[in-house]
């Protein structure tokens, strides 16, 4: 389960919170979510491209780190599609 938190008007700020379930198969909305937030900055050469993650704390211990490694590949990938999309 995802959902969309916030998107700016302008195109600088894009949040989204997802479950990170125990049983992938049957996703709640009791499950620990995790919120990104993309944040493009304008700066004298370019575009800053920042990218956030919260809530890890609600996951159990035991996942956390997992879970923290496999979403921080998963960034490296969109940050690659947002950059394609500010470069057009």
């Amino acid at each position: 389960l995802s959902r969309t938190e916030r998107i700016d008007a302008k195109e600088r700020v894009f949040a989204l919170s997802w479950t990170h379930p125990a049983d992938p198969r049957r996703p709640t909305l009791e499950d620990p979510w995790t919120r990104v937030e993309f944040r493009l900055e304008p700066t004298g050469s370019g575009t800053r491209l920042t990218i956030s993650e919260s809530g890890f704390d609600a996951l159990p211990a035991e996942n956390r780190a997992t879970i923290m490694r496999r979403n921080e590949g998963g960034w490296e990938i969109q940050a690659g599609h947002i950059k394609a999309h500010v470069e057009s």
